[in-house]
């Protein structure tokens, strides 16, 4: 579900236009939905009703602020992974009692600052990284609470690059290490390790793996309670799979039902970290074609978004629908052509969509790749000096730029 229809044959978002989106703020350019955010948020937090779960939004999906902080007005805390996540994280206003840190590679300035704002968690992902947050907890005089993020060797059906908890992977660490952590936690004197946490991956479309990984996790759980181990807390992370093309994920409802009787085994509380659920179908990328290049091989539409604006596509080979943001209807007076969508970076692999069929394109056309709202901006670059590009939230018929263009003084800003 999304706030993205035709109007007309015009694209609107909410009840804005598209192409005066365009006029007004150039391209590329993200524009996201407000109340698709809001709404998808909602799903998960109705799904999950029953067991009350603190649900923190992994900003590494999208941390501009403004959305953010809509989520955090709705009652999200904020799952962060670096230094700079914390730092706009404390900028948004989020309790610092709803703020986890995950992360393999935290650096102990990064620890101390955390500890000085009370955060509620770190997820803790080695035996170092866990005894560097022993001694700058001792440092401050802290008893810090700490999850073990445990790998529980489960391969998930999705792209290589995003999964996260099968055994090869970085993240994490095996169950026996897990177990020896948890009997021996008393010579971590200044950490309260009350927390087990898991994610195993991203863009995860059905159930089955996280039905497995979740149930060797509870029984561990099980395990470390006939020891006299109580595990207060529960991270069962995110990993929700969105529409990019015919996937057909499961609704948050779906997930609920097939893991909440697993969960409800056990008496720990429940902390969640949702991203590309929450804002992937929030929000989309408009570009404008710049050439028409046709070859005896090939097709190309060129044009000015590129793959240091949505890297995506270049880096998993990622499928993004490519919409006109004025639709042609079907008829014999107008060609229907296969075009690859490329963008102006010097690199091959510089692609927004490979294959796609388009009637009457031609240069100026605007063009909406979709389901952007996830690892788009977030990931972008400066490459080939190339400045970052606007982005916009609509509520209802009213657009906001929550983030300006980027000039070339802010490329040289920080340069000798």
């Amino acid at each position: 579900m999304h706030d993205f229809n035709y109007k007309h044959n015009d694209l609107y978002c909410e009840s804005v236009s598209v192409e005066e989106l365009a006029r007004k703020y150039g391209t590329p350019l993200y524009v996201y939905s407000r109340n698709t955010l809001i709404s998808h948020y909602r799903k998960i937090k109705e799904a999950f009703s029953p067991i009350n779960p603190l649900i923190c939004f992994s900003m590494k999906a999208n941390s501009n602020m403004a959305i953010c902080k809509v989520l955090v007005k709705e009652g999200s805390g904020l799952d962060i992974v670096s230094g700079g996540e914390l730092y706009k994280a404390f900028k948004i206003g989020v309790s610092p009692r709803k703020i986890v840190y995950a992360g393999v590679g935290k650096r102990d300035i990064e620890i101390e600052i955390a500890m000085r704002h009370h955060i509620f968690f770190f997820n803790v992902e080695s035996i170092p990284e866990l005894e560097l947050i022993n001694k700058v907890a001792g440092k401050l005089g802290i008893r810090q609470k700490v999850a073990i993020r445990i790998n529980p060797d489960i391969k998930a059906r999705t792209h290589q690059y995003i999964t996260t908890g099968h055994g090869e992977n970085k993240f994490g660490v095996d169950f026996e290490t897990a177990r020896k952590i948890f009997l021996g936690k008393q010579k971590y004197k200044n950490l309260n390790i009350s927390g087990v946490h898991m994610h195993i991956g991203s863009q995860i479309v059905d159930a089955e793996p996280f039905i497995r990984a979740m149930e060797r996790i509870v029984n561990f759980i099980k395990d470390l309670e006939t020891h006299g181990v109580s595990i207060r807390w529960l991270n069962i992370g995110g990993g929700l799979g969105i529409i990019y093309s015919n996937e057909k994920p499961q609704t948050a409802k779906e997930y609920a039902k097939a893991i909440l009787p697993i969960i409800k085994k056990t008496k720990a509380n429940i902390i969640m970290e949702p991203g590309r659920f929450i804002v992937g179908n929030a929000g989309m990328l408009v570009t404008r074609v710049l050439y028409i290049k046709e070859t005896p091989s090939k097709n190309f539409a060129i044009v000015d978004a590129a793959m240091n604006d949505l890297v995506r596509p270049s880096l998993y080979g990622a499928y993004h629908e490519i919409l006109p943001v004025k639709s042609h209807s079907y008829s014999n007076s107008k060609e229907i052509k296969d075009f690859d969508v490329v963008g102006p970076i010097c690199e091959s692999g510089d692609f927004l969509g490979k294959n796609r069929k388009f009637i009457d394109l031609k240069e100026g056309d605007l063009l909406s790749v979709m389901g952007a709202g996830a690892y788009g901006f977030s990931m972008s670059s400066n490459y080939n000096s190339r400045p970052r590009v606007a982005e916009v939230m609509i509520e209802g018929s009213k657009a906001r730029l929550i983030r300006r263009r980027e000039t070339y003084e802010d490329l040289i800003r920080t340069e000798a």
